[in-house]
């Protein structure tokens, strides 16, 4: 498995495909990566040699912000909006959607499994 930027890429994919397996790499960045350097996008990964690899390593970490430095500029991001308590920090601090989505129904993937409430007694079981 040729590796990138400590990520294994799998060897079976072609090369644009492969190069999604980098966060921060999508299908048109991987696109145009693999036209900047020449690359054929239909070869497998398996096929590049040692010095299109280091190639790739070395165009990635000069041109983008992947891997690593993107998961933690991103997180550097969402604690300053929290440190500013503005809207959205305290959005993200309480794990509510950040958005402006509606919470009153779906919302689950981000507040979490549903946490049942006891139900109010009626007047006839008081009695």
């Amino acid at each position: 498995m040729p590796r990138l930027i400590g990520v294994d890429i799998p060897n079976d994919k072609r090369t644009v495909i492969a190069l999604t397996y980098l966060f921060g790499v999508g299908n048109t960045t991987a696109a145009r990566i693999c036209e900047a350097l020449n690359l054929d996008p239909d070869r497998r990964a398996k096929e590049l040699s040692d010095e299109e690899l280091a190639s790739l390593a070395v165009y990635l970490e000069n041109n983008m912000n992947v891997e690593g430095l993107l998961r933690r500029t991103n997180a550097q991001a969402i604690n300053r909006l929290r440190d500013i308590a503005c809207y959205r920090g305290l959005r993200h601090r309480r794990g509510l959607p950040v958005r402006g989505q509606r919470t009153r129904t779906n919302a689950r993937s981000r507040k979490g499994p549903k946490k049942t409430v006891a139900g109010k007694k009626s007047v006839k079981s008081l009695k």
